[in-house]
């Protein structure tokens, strides 16, 4: 199973960093993605990491604040985030895709696993 955790609750500003585990099967061969949900609106892309480390894709909404990674020999990515702001507010999720690139688009038909969320909370 896949899981995200590290969610929280923090001031607007602060910082958080999300950890995306698996066990069962390997995230080192594909592409890895967070996204995130907040009430009453769509789910939406927000990063992505290719099998590698080397290439990574931003949302607009987060590009400069938040920071995509991944240990392929703990077979976890993670997704650094700060200076968070309300708006930021959501469950965030993360997936594999199925197959090893990032192409800039967030497609739910191109992953085959997808964690549990983490509810992110920032405060005003």
């Amino acid at each position: 199973q896949l899981q995200a955790s590290g969610g929280g609750l923090v001031q607007s500003g602060g910082s958080l960093r999300l950890s995306c585990g698996a066990s069962g099967f390997t995230l080192a061969a594909y592409a890895i993605d967070w996204f995130r949900q907040a009430p009453g609106k769509e789910r939406e892309g927000v990063s992505c990491i290719d099998y590698s480390g080397r290439s990574t894709i931003y949302a607009d909404s987060v590009k400069g604040r938040f920071t995509i990674s991944r240990d392929n020999t703990k077979n976890t990515a993670y997704l650094q985030m700060t200076s968070l702001k309300p708006e930021d507010t959501a469950v965030y999720y993360c997936a594999r895709r199925t197959y090893s690139t990032c192409n800039g688009y967030f497609h739910r038909s191109d992953y085959d696993y997808w964690g549990r969320g983490t509810q992110v909370t920032v405060s005003s």
